[in-house]
């Protein structure tokens, strides 16, 4: 068959097929008829409309690529239909004649089982059409543009109900129903057209009806549905409208009046805010992990304005779409912003981040990706490489090949209840075609394990609808409900999560009941029973729980425990043999009981042995008691001691022994005592003395809590009690399980309007974690919910229920069988409102519930990582998530949308690296343990696909009759181990093939297989095909022809079975087989080329330049990041011979995750080699090697599996075991490392284990001894650690001493600090002192000698430290007297006192003089000062100062003499020495000084000053001397030769501390001309005109009196003299006589004053160099008796 056009295939875009001629017609008039209802459609939006044609196009992903060209034009064309009726109905008839174009090129097509047929007949209508197939291609552009802008917008405007039901053809005539029905299109990755009716004319009337159904409903309107009946001359049309249809229109309908809503609220959210602000991410880029070849999309929402830009960067560096055509695609609109990679690669793997910016400014966020290649899916490559044909279709029980679409309607949704309550979930699950023999299998899951109808869970199935009832709901039924409905192979799935809340307490405050009560270790006489804490515990912590008991049959309780038990796991004995029981647990606080817990499953008092015997033979009816036969008894064997003996669980309440019987004991049953004795005795305590034990298991109790204790048991008969076992190390009463810490990192994410995911970090060092709690609190309330009641696993979680558009905090704490961790810190606060998209809704696609297939084998993975509200952004893949396949298929797409659930494991694994042989993985995987996942979890085939085919099929040998084969293995195994391969083989003649013919009837393992019985000379051609559980697949192609004739050349064939292995950025491992041709000769070596994989054939170069003898190879150097093939030859004394086959390529690089082996050596000395894997499937296996071969059944060697972890132990050793031992983990891509063992590797881990079997207690410090306080004497040493079993002895010169009066002794296991205290050293104690330490096997000692010399100096410090403890105990000197001098240049005396109180005296003394302070000291942080303020010689002598209480006193004495007070006088020198400042100039009128300030100046202070380096000589004009604080030179009348540099010198005694400054140049300059103003200023001052005195300033005199006034004037030159009177110029008249003698005396006379001579009178005196002006002021008054005539004579 033809295949698609490029353009389909590249955006895996499909239409409409061509369709018959008859059914074209048939929908046109289909069409016609319901135009009326499309025009009222058209006038809608017609965004929705292009987005709708654009689903169309988009949801075709992954079309089949075997369909035919004629089907691709007709798509184009009925595109251009498409187009068109979303824009109108007048293009609506355009497109329905579209349609009739398009069905008429299938016209004479007999039956659409047939149509490839019909196309090929059709290609003239073909070319006829070339011009509506380019007018289609335009549409079909015009409309994928417009996809991608409505896909981007349903991002934001989905419908929660966004997956549209998928139809159902109801004819309306049930006898005539079409039982035999295939669904005609079928929107999946894959499409075929067939189907069986009982005519064809009726075939094409009901595809007709379906067809034009489909694409109305395609565009969102509801249709009808009607029989159609076709005739001549007219048609007629009958609705009728069905159940399932009506309910698929109200759907409809409602999605769409939801997507007009959020469309319009989003454009009102667009408009808030238009202010300038910097870009803020709303919505920031997930992180995603994908496989290979999927398409991946990054989201972001950004505000701000002006509308930011954003840009995108792959590892910091900006994505240029241009420079990679097609594989990235940038999308904006409305504030969302995209990012889609296609098609991903490995090395996509990157750190990705957008940038918005604006003129306010820039911001970015940041996410990853990782690409994995593929494990449990095919990849898609591969079916374009190998061919691969996998069916598509669903096997029915019918025998025929059918298609079915399974829809859910009137979904349940996310649940909530409360204990005790009834609950129901339920789907109508619609599946078309309805055929009526095949009914459809329900299966409801809970967390992925099979639900099965229980007294507690009830399921119907009405036909239609299916639902499921817990008729008393309890928090073991909270989890993921998934609803799976399957036809035959094919299935769809539903989920949503049930939570249940806990009932009311019967008394208010008392905690919630506990849960999931299970009974793990059933014998004869105990039951250990374990539950799950619950996540209420009523305000007050639980004190511990009770455990009840009730024997079946019966309604009695009993408690099996006084005291309250916090451990989650209690063994409860006093059990009755053969009697079963239930149990139940109750949690307590102070407030109260807790109600009962859901009882456990029945469970009988056996042995496990003889429960099993019991149910596979039952030996009564079942009454609730299990009778039990014994054997006859036989006397006269007493048994031997049991073995074995080892304590598989310890807690602070008790301790569980498990032992095996002995050999010797006869055929007369046994029994055991079990004998106790507390570690380092041999008191030996019979624990049960009355009732011998019967089973090989019990528990002890009554054991005190720290101590430690050994045990061992006897086995006893009638004929007496055997020897005791081996006793048990010692173990330690206490709980080995520790309470987890904290969850970390507790981030909360948008979901929904009504749910917000968590998730959070595991904590550090966790074990045996039982799962999480997750509480919510509305912001501010400070009250707390629980979000879960059953401890989910994983570390994400949905929390459901929440308000909408309230803050939520969250905090998280974690639940192992110890307890309840503490609370996580809270979270951020997070707006509970739907993230973009809305979220995605229960069932919209359920594999985004990480779970596709596989339920069963996978429940671990499923508790708390239900994802069915995961906010989804990738709106193609969405809209692709209808689309199922069976188990045979393609996984689905909906992987790209990085959900973080459990995946699908079904289709094939990639694998790379050649499986060990099966025998040795089986003997290496039987030594695992039997309770581990990996080992007990098998593969049924729904969870598998056959082989892919192997290929490079080579011929390694060749006799007269038989040839070797070699090939290499299939890149896809199928999700499971190969388990062999078959070989056909062919006969050439004259190049003509013959038939196949089966060369093996029995598989083979290897990938080497000897073909006998062939003809000589004859040519054959072979084919192989790989088989798993799943089934034989697809045979490879045939190989080339090979003749079969006698190998007579003289050097080897080619090696074969060449692979890599371990390979890392820079290195990688070689292996090979030996030719299975060797030549004449033996092999002797062989030669490694390599080379980069696109380089030429003739770069092909050798690694190893000698012939290696050996059969593996590390070959380094290579380059991280680039491709490299190799390949071996064989050499022989004849030379060397053809190279193998080249290897597949292979990337140096070291994948994330990788790991390496590693080796260890525990506590006992064992050595081994430890792997971890963290990337293995339900069939990976560890596979070990030594040098490369691997190891079966060594002696030496004990290989451990648990989980994802293996280790390979050595028994002894020695030289026999060096080599390079390797680990390879099958079933992944890859995964190996290796370790290396030589010489020196060995002696080093000999050492070390010899050093972990021998241990001694490693010390931080040997024994010391230091002298205490008080005098005493304390001996000590400290270990690194030391545990609870340590102890030590002190041993004085060969004798022990222990813990008494004059030895005080202590041992600190916390700290390791070992010690001994003696009050005090007599000559008696001389000698040697030891420390012997011993914990566990662990010893180690100290000694310390003390005689002589030593001693005696030990004993006097001793004694010295004794008195002056005394001394202490009163007021006392901790710091004798002393003195320093201060920042301001005085002497303090200080010192620091201790002990002292409120009456304490402090007198200070000089020279025996006491020293008067004015105020008392108030010992401030116990320092006493005396301050002398500016120190001299005249403060010398001796200072005392005395300290004294009622206790007793103290005194210290300072001598400030000779030498002590010229050593403090050099100080407070050197003090005022540095407190000079620096030298600056001053002009004065006699010439230039240099000066420096000091605090103050002392006598021993000595000063001298430099000139240009040359000591000055002082002299009338140049001198120095001090002015107060002032150090200064003064230099008179300077001259030029005064310039120069000039330097202070302070000398303190000690050191010259110098000051500098430059007189030269300007600063001469200025200084000169400064110092000449300042003394021309003083000439002018001295000389100038001036009033010397004797004029007052105010003069009052009477009227007709003499005035006389004088006064002194000098002046050089003489100067001029003038008077003013009232500010005018005055000159001497008769009345007034102005008079200048002498040159100095000026005189003013008035002989008789009048009223008039009144006024202010001024003397101005002035010469050249000034004037001065002097005022008086005269006042004439008239007397009394004057005035008063005056007055009268003028009346």
């Amino acid at each position: 068959m033809m295949s698609l056009p490029f353009y389909q295939r590249h955006h895996e875009h499909y239409d409409r097929a061509y369709r018959h001629k008859a059914l074209s017609s048939t929908v046109s008039q289909y069409q016609k008829e319901t135009k009326s209802k499309s025009a009222v459609y058209a006038q809608g939006s017609a965004a929705y409309a292009r987005g709708s044609a654009a689903y169309r196009h988009s949801s075709a992903a992954g079309f089949s690529l075997d369909s035919s060209a004629a089907y691709s034009h007709g798509s184009s064309a009925y595109d251009l239909e498409s187009a068109a009726y979303s824009h109108g109905s007048t293009a609506y008839d355009s497109s329905a004649m579209q349609s009739k174009r398009s069905a008429a090129y299938s016209l004479d097509s007999e039956s659409l089982s047939t149509s490839s047929a019909a196309y090929s007949h059709a290609s003239e209508s073909i070319n006829k059409l070339a011009a509506a197939y380019r007018l289609g291609s335009e549409a079909y552009s015009f409309g994928l543009k417009n996809s991608n802008l409505m896909i981007e917008d349903q991002s934001y405007k989905m419908s929660p109900k966004a997956k549209r039901a998928k139809q159902s053809l109801i004819s309306e005539d049930k006898e005539n129903e079409a039982l035999d029905y295939s669904v005609p299109i079928f929107t999946g990755r894959q499409v075929n057209i067939s189907g069986i009716t009982d005519t064809e004319e009726e075939r094409i009337k009901e595809s007709a009806a379906y067809v034009a159904k489909r694409n109305l409903f395609a565009t969102g309107e509801g249709v009808s549905v009607s029989k159609v009946a076709k005739t001549t001359s007219e048609e007629e049309h009958h609705e009728k409208k069905s159940r399932k249809v009506a309910i698929r229109e109200s759907a409809e309908r409602v999605a769409m009046k939801k997507t007009l809503e959020e469309t319009q609220a989003f454009h009102r959210k667009l408009n808030q805010d238009k202010l300038l602000h910097a870009p803020e991410f709303i919505i920031e880029p997930r992180s995603h992990t994908i496989w290979e070849k999927e398409n991946v999309r990054f989201n972001c929402s950004v505000a701000g304005w002006p509308e930011p830009r954003v840009t995108w960067y792959k590892n910091n560096v900006p994505i240029d779409v241009q420079a990679h055509p097609g594989k990235y695609i940038i999308q904006s609109r409305y504030g969302l912003h995209s990012l889609e990679i296609t098609e991903c690669e490995f090395d996509d793997t990157a750190q990705y981040h957008a940038s918005a910016m604006n003129v306010k400014g820039e911001v970015s966020v940041y996410a990853s990706l990782v690409v994995k290649r593929y494990k449990g899916e095919i990849d898609a490559s591969l079916l374009h490489g190998r061919n691969l044909s996998l069916s598509p279709f669903a096997v029915t029980p019918h025998g025929y090949a059918s298609r079915f679409e399974i829809s859910f309607v009137d979904k349940f949704d996310v649940a909530f209840g409360r204990e005790g309550e009834t609950m129901s979930l339920g789907c109508t699950v619609v599946i078309n075609p309805d055929i009526k023999r095949f009914k459809p299998d329900i299966e409801w899951y809970r967390n992925g394990v099979l639900i099965t109808p229980s007294k507690w869970v009830q399921m119907q199935w009405s036909g239609e609808r299916a639902s499921l009832t817990l008729t008393h709901a309890n928090k073991e039924d909270e989890g993921l409900y998934t609803l799976r409905v399957a036809m035959g192979e094919y299935y769809e799935e539903y989920s949503g999560y049930v939570f249940v809340r806990d009932a009311d307490a019967e008394i208010p405050g008392a905690p919630g009941a506990p849960l999931d009560v299970q009974c793990l270790d059933a014998n004869k006489d105990y039951v250990i029973v374990s539950w799950k804490q619950p996540a209420v515990d009523g305000g007050n912590p639980i004190l511990g729980y009770f455990i009840d008991r009730c024997e079946v049959g019966t309604s009695h309780w009993t408690q099996c425990n006084e005291n309250p038990v916090k451990f989650a796991r209690f063994p409860v004995t006093g059990l009755i043999e053969g009697r079963s029981y239930i149990f139940r647990v109750r949690a307590v606080n102070k407030a109260g009981v807790s109600l009962p817990s859901r009882v456990s499953e029945p469970v009988a008092a056996l042995d496990p042995a003889d429960r099993a015997r019991l149910r596979s033979h039952p030996s009564a009816p079942w009454t609730g008691q299990i009778i039990v036969t014994e054997e006859e008894p036989a006397e006269g064997v007493v048994p031997g001691p049991p073995t074995d003996l080892q304590v598989i669980e310890a807690t602070k309440n008790y301790v569980v022994l498990s032992w095996k019987p002995p050999g010797q004991r006869g055929h007369e049953g046994i029994m055991y005592f079990v004998e106790k004795c507390v570690a380092g005795t041999e008191d030996w305590q019979r624990v049960n003395t009355e009732i011998p034990v019967k089973s090989p298991r019990f528990a002890v109790f009554d054991l005190s809590e720290g101590k430690s204790y050994c045990f061992r048991v006897r086995c006893c008969n009638s004929a007496g009690i055997g020897e005791p076992s081996e006793a048990t190390e010692a173990t330690v009463v206490d709980d080995k399980l520790d309470i987890p810490k904290a969850p970390g990192r507790i981030m909360p994410t948008r979901n929904t309007d009504t749910s917000v995911v968590v998730t959070w970090a595991e904590p550090p060092d966790a074990k045996e974690l039982v799962g999480y709690y997750i509480e919510s609190s509305v912001e501010g309330s400070g009250r707390w919910e629980p979000c879960n009641n059953n401890p989910v696993k994983g570390t994400r979680f949905v929390c459901h229920g929440l308000s909408t558009g309230e803050k939520y905090i969250f905090r998280v704490r974690a639940v192992n069988a110890a307890g309840l961790s503490e609370f996580s810190q809270e979270s951020e606060p997070i707006e509970v409102k739907a993230a973009i998209g809305g979220g995605l809704l229960h069932g919209v696609c359920p594999e985004l519930s990480g779970k596709a297939a596989g339920l069963t084998d996978r429940t671990t993975s499923w508790e708390g990582m239900h994802e069915a509200s995961q906010p989804i952004f990738d709106t193609d893949a969405l809209l692709k998530c209808n689309a199922k396949f069976n188990r045979e298929t393609l996984p689905s797409s909906c992987g790209k949308l990085g959900s973080t659930g459990g995946s699908n494991t079904r289709g094939v694994v990639k694998d790379t690296v050649t499986s060990a042989p099966q025998k040795v993985a089986a003997k290496q995987a039987s030594k695992s343990q039997p309770g581990d996942l990996l080992t007990v979890e098998k593969v049924t085939k729904k969870d598998t696909a056959a082989p892919s085919p192997p290929y490079d099929i080579v011929v390694l040998e060749s006799v007269r009759d038989s040839m070797v084969l070699g090939w290499k293995q299939p890149e896809a195994i199928g999700g499971t181990e190969i388990t062999g391969y078959y070989v056909n083989y062919r006969e050439v003649v004259d190049g003509v093939p013959g038939k196949w013919k089966e060369a093996n009837i029995k598989a083979v393992t290897d990938r080497a297989y000897r073909i006998e019985n062939l003809k000589e000379n004859m040519v054959y051609q072979f084919q192989v095909a790989a088989a798993n559980l799943a089934g034989v697949g697809a045979p490879s192609k045939p190989s080339k022809s090979f003749k079969c004739e006698e190998w007579t050349i003289a050097v080897p064939g080619p090696p074969h079975d060449v692979k890599c292995t371990e390979v890392r950025k820079d290195s990688l491992v070689l292996l090979w087989k030996e030719p299975v041709y060797s030549g004449r000769t033996p092999v002797v070596g062989y030669y490694v080329d390599m080379k980069e994989t696109e380089a030429k054939e003739e770069r092909w170069r050798s690694v190893n330049e000698k012939p290696l003898q050996k059969k593996y190879l590390k070959i380094g150097g290579l380059t991280q990041g680039v491709s490299y093939v190799f390949r071996v030859r064989a050499t022989n004394q004849a030379g060397v011979g053809k190279p193998s086959d080249v290897t597949d390529a292979v990337i140096a690089e070291t994948r994330p995750g990788t790991k390496e082996v590693v080796v260890d050596v525990d506590d006992n000395g064992v050595i081994s080699l430890n792997f971890e894997c963290d990337q293995m499937s339900p069939d990976s296996k560890f596979i070990w090697s030594k040098n490369y071969e691997p190891i079966e059944d060594d002696p030496r060697l004990n290989i451990d599996t648990k989980g994802g972890k293996s280790k390979l132990s050595f028994k002894n050793l020695g030289e026999d075991d060096l080599g390079i031992y390797s680990c390879i983990v099958t079933d992944t891509d890859g995964v190996s490392s290796s370790y290396t063992i030589d010489e020196e590797e060995m002696k080093r881990l000999l050492a070390l284990s010899h050093e972990r079997q021998f241990p001694t207690v490693p010390l931080i410090s040997e024994l010391a001894v230091e002298i205490l306080e008080k005098g005493e004497v304390r001996f000590w040493l400290q270990a690194e650690k030391l545990s609870g079993n340590a102890k030590a002895n002190f041993v004085f010169n060969d004798k022990e001493i222990f813990n008494g009066e004059k030895y005080k002794m202590k041992v600190d296991k916390n700290t390791g600090l070992v010690e001994m205290i003696m009050d005090k050293l007599e000559e008696k104690d001389e000698g040697t002192y030891t420390f012997q330490l011993q914990d566990g096997k662990a010893t180690n000692q100290s000694s310390l000698v003390l005689i002589g010399d030593v001693f005696k100096k030990l004993r006097d410090e001793a004694d010295f430290q004794r008195k002056e403890w005394h001394r202490k105990q009163g007021p006392h000197f901790v710091d004798k007297l002393g003195w320093e001098v201060t920042d301001e240049c005085n002497v303090m005396l200080k010192c620091k006192v201790a002990n002292i109180k409120k009456e304490t005296h402090i007198v200070w003394y000089k020279d025996d003089r006491e020293i008067m302070v004015d105020e008392e000291h108030d010992f401030k942080d116990g320092v006493c000062t005396l301050l002398i303020s500016e120190f001299s010689k005249k403060d010398a002598g001796t200072y005392e100062v005395i300290l004294k209480d009622d206790r007793g006193k103290d005194s210290s004495e300072l001598k400030l003499k000779d030498t002590a007070f010229a050593d403090l006088m050099n100080e407070v020198c050197r003090r005022i020495a540095l407190s000079a400042t620096d030298l600056k100039i001053q002009s004065t009128a006699e010439g230039i000084r240099l000066y420096s300030y000091v605090t103050y100046y002392v006598e021993d202070l000595r000063v001298g000053w430099v000139h240009n380096d040359t000591q000055i000589k002082f002299t009338d004009r140049m001198r120095t001397g001090v002015t107060g604080e002032q150090i200064w030179l003064q230099i008179n009348e300077p001259t030029p030769q005064d310039k120069g540099r000039y330097i202070m010198e302070l000398f303190d005694g000690n050191t010259t501390h110098k000051k500098t400054v430059d007189l030269s140049g300007q600063a001469f300059d200025e200084a000169f001309a400064e110092f000449q103003r300042l003394k021309q200023a003083a000439i002018a001052e001295k000389n100038r005109a001036r009033v010397l005195g004797g004029l007052p300033d105010v003069v009052t005199i009477q009227e007709g009196k003499a005035l006389n006034l004088s006064c002194t004037v000098w002046g050089d030159p003489t100067p001029e003299v003038s008077w003013l009177k009232n500010e005018k110029s005055f000159v001497s008249d008769a009345n007034c006589i102005l008079k200048f003698e002498s040159g100095k005396n000026v005189s003013f006379s008035i002989s008789t004053v009048s009223t008039q001579d009144s006024g202010k009178y001024s003397i101005v005196v002035k010469n050249k160099y000034g004037t001065e002006t002097s005022d008086v002021t005269v006042s004439v008054y008239i007397p009394e008796e004057e005035r008063e005539s005056e007055q009268e004579k003028k009346q």
